[in-house]
């Protein structure tokens, strides 16, 4: 008999999760003797702790294949951390409870390092409490960083995006540079991997073109020599630009932008390493270098839902509300043809191209 499949998005949403989405869902649905219904988890992880889930059984194949040109988080996503298994017990046994009474036997996290562990944890408790649950951890994360992935769905976005933001600000500084700016500095994510900073490097075509120094989070941060590089590139160039990694650390190891505060999943808190620069290269290079410093910071900053306090009673799939009832319910006009048509009821004006045009 086939069982259920359960489908959760994790952490900060990249241009390509819901192709992911749409690649799961597809799938299933051709193992038809093995899979039975696919259940998406309303916010994450917390769709099935709070037993919020969508049957995505009840949208049409038209309206699946849509997906892939939706942008954002189709069923939403949380920053939300399970933590270890003795800690938290209550909650992965709630999941259990969640899983057991949707006959749910297939569990798919997409997300980033901390969803891949999470997937692990979940498949710990299913054993330790006997109940038969495949836990499939599905790549997702700008970084670039997981274990055992050459291109991970949501890198080739952000780099073609970094890439292409940093040569235009670099016309924008040449074309000024005599007389105005003279240094730019792009901060961007990249907590322990250096591929979106690297990434940036793809905007040169030559040596004089931006960005003329790349900052890794790999290689620990000379500030005398870049210093030096940066005073040879404006006297050569006429101006400077640089991409910095959020997760810059000095030769002590120290990350030189942490605040001193965590995110949800308990890291330190970054942002603010590509000011730090600027304001380094104005107080070390003043008398050397006559011009404004301008900076473009892309770190981003979420916070975590509230934990549930308490357990709710399982419900039968037929009494929990259907995604068409909860969504956005402007429709489109009967002649659009717009590609995710399809879903239009449950998306906002902002992903239908004639709504969009219209409103303008």
């Amino acid at each position: 008999m086939a069982a259920n499949l359960f489908y959760a998005q994790s952490g900060g949403v990249t241009a390509v999760i819901n192709a992911t989405a749409c690649g799961v869902i597809q799938a299933a649905r051709e193992q038809g003797g093995v899979i039975g219904k696919v259940f998406a988890g309303r916010n994450g992880i917390l769709g099935a702790l709070h037993e919020d889930l969508i049957d995505t059984s009840l949208e049409s194949d038209a309206a699946i294949a849509a997906l892939r040109y939706t942008p954002g988080g189709a069923f939403g996503s949380c920053r939300y951390k399970l933590k270890g298994l003795e800690e938290s017990r209550a909650q992965y046994e709630r999941l259990i409870e969640v899983f057991r009474a949707h006959d749910i036997r297939y569990f798919l996290y997409n997300g980033g390092n901390d969803s891949m562990d999470t997937a692990w944890k979940v498949s710990q408790i299913a054993e330790k409490l006997h109940y038969p649950l495949t836990c499939v951890g599905i790549p997702k994360t700008v970084d670039n960083d997981l274990v055992e992935t050459d291109n991970c769905p949501g890198f080739g976005s952000v780099a073609k995006y970094v890439a292409v933001s940093m040569m235009e600000a670099g016309l924008d500084v040449a074309s000024m540079a005599r007389t105005s700016t003279k240094i730019f500095v792009m901060e961007v994510m990249g907590r322990h991997a250096g591929w979106i900073t690297a990434a940036a490097g793809l905007a040169a075509r030559t040596p004089a073109e931006a960005p003329h120094i790349l900052l890794f989070p790999e290689i620990p941060f000379d500030e005398a020599s870049f210093l030096a590089r940066v005073d040879a590139c404006v006297r050569e160039h006429d101006f400077c630009a640089i991409a910095v990694s959020e997760g810059l650390r000095g030769s002590d190891g120290k990350l030189l932008a942490e605040s001193g505060t965590r995110d949800a999943f308990g890291h330190a808190q970054l942002g603010g390493v590509g000011q730090q620069i600027a304001e380094l290269i104005k107080a070390k290079l003043a008398t050397s270098i006559t011009g404004r410093c301008r900076t473009i910071c892309s770190a981003a900053v979420a916070t975590s839902p509230p934990a549930p306090t308490r357990s709710r009673p399982t419900r039968s799939a037929g009494a929990r509300s259907n995604w068409r009832s909860r969504a956005a319910t402007r429709s489109c006009p009967p002649s659009c043809a717009c590609p995710i048509r399809p879903m239009h009821g449950r998306l906002t004006w902002r992903n239908c191209r004639t709504l969009r045009t219209a409103r303008r």
